[in-house]
């Protein structure tokens, strides 16, 4: 794998890292299953693109696009609290609507960004030869402040509440936590990530697609399960770390599959994407499977 290659997969592999600690908030913290994200995340791109194009500052730009991402997370909360809709459904249903709403604010299905600012613009050279460095060291930027913020929230008296909603909602309520304003909340700092590291993917392909969130939730899945498997811990701080290192060796290894000789050889090309996806992804949920029996059969 080229050196170019190599910065392009840990660009890729840090924006989905932004989907992953979403997706954690979600399905890990909270307990719901929420498929929002693969709205969420082009409607994150589409904000970003039409403010951009507008001449707004594109950190700005950037901010929207994750309060958009939030929005989109606390109507899917508001369907499963207010209107006792299930949750998954409730997902479902906005992610179907999203589609739409994205197609109404960028106008088409897609917009270019070639000549546009971006938060990345400020760090070029003139002749941008640093770009292929550049771009994920701000990325890396942004996931530090999550992570850190994460790990900061988590510790909170709203946090702690948080996770004691997803362990069991019965017994939070019992201790006078109000778990319907803490699943808002929740879900809207969820898809609020997803939606910035969509205006991001945006910023670095060079123009918002309407089709840039399909699969979204499973690439952020598979960098759960992949991080927890191999940094398995208790600590918060530790588990966002794993998700961080989960979503990047996730993207380094589709992009290392993609890249073999041996996978083309046999007719496998970036046509087989998201099939490759699939088997990865099928892969890292047996991982904690196939873990343990290599330990047993050590121990025997």
């Amino acid at each position: 794998m080229s050196s170019i290659a190599l910065f392009g997969a840990l660009e890729s592999g840090l924006i989905y890292a932004l989907v992953a600690l979403g997706v954690l908030i979600s399905f890990r913290i909270l307990d719901f299953p929420d498929l929002t994200a693969d709205g969420s995340f082009p409607l994150g791109g589409a904000v970003f693109a039409v403010c951009v194009t507008h001449g707004m500052n594109p950190w700005l730009a950037t901010a929207l696009a994750g309060a958009a991402g939030a929005c989109a997370g606390l109507i899917t909360a508001w369907l499963h609290v207010s209107l006792k809709i299930m949750q998954l459904l409730a997902s479902i249903l906005v992610m179907v609507a999203l589609y739409s709403v994205n197609l109404r604010i960028m106008g088409a299905p897609n917009l270019p960004l070639l000549d546009q600012p971006s938060v990345f613009t400020p760090f070029f050279n003139a002749d941008d030869s640093n770009q292929y460095w550049v771009q994920p060291l701000v990325i890396f930027g942004f996931v530090l402040v999550a992570k850190f913020f994460l790990d900061w929230f988590f510790a909170t008296e709203i946090g702690l509440s948080m996770r004691a909603t997803g362990v069991n909602a019965r017994m939070a309520r019992a201790q006078g936590v109000n778990t319907s304003r803490i699943l808002l909340l929740g879900m809207a700092l969820s898809n609020a990530f997803i939606a910035l590291g969509g205006a991001l993917f945006v910023q670095t392909q060079g123009g918002a697609d309407i089709s840039i969130g399909i699969g979204t939730i499973v690439v952020g899945l598979a960098a759960v399960i992949i991080g927890e498997t191999l940094i398995p811990a208790k600590r918060f701080i530790v588990i966002t770390l794993a998700v961080i290192v989960g979503a990047v060796l996730y993207r380094a290894f589709i992009a290392l599959a993609l890249g073999s000789d041996t996978l083309q050889h046999i007719g496998f090309g970036p046509q087989d994407l998201n099939l490759i996806t699939a088997i990865l992804v099928v892969l890292a949920l047996r991982l904690p499977v196939i873990k343990r029996y290599f330990k047993r059969k050590l121990k025997s």
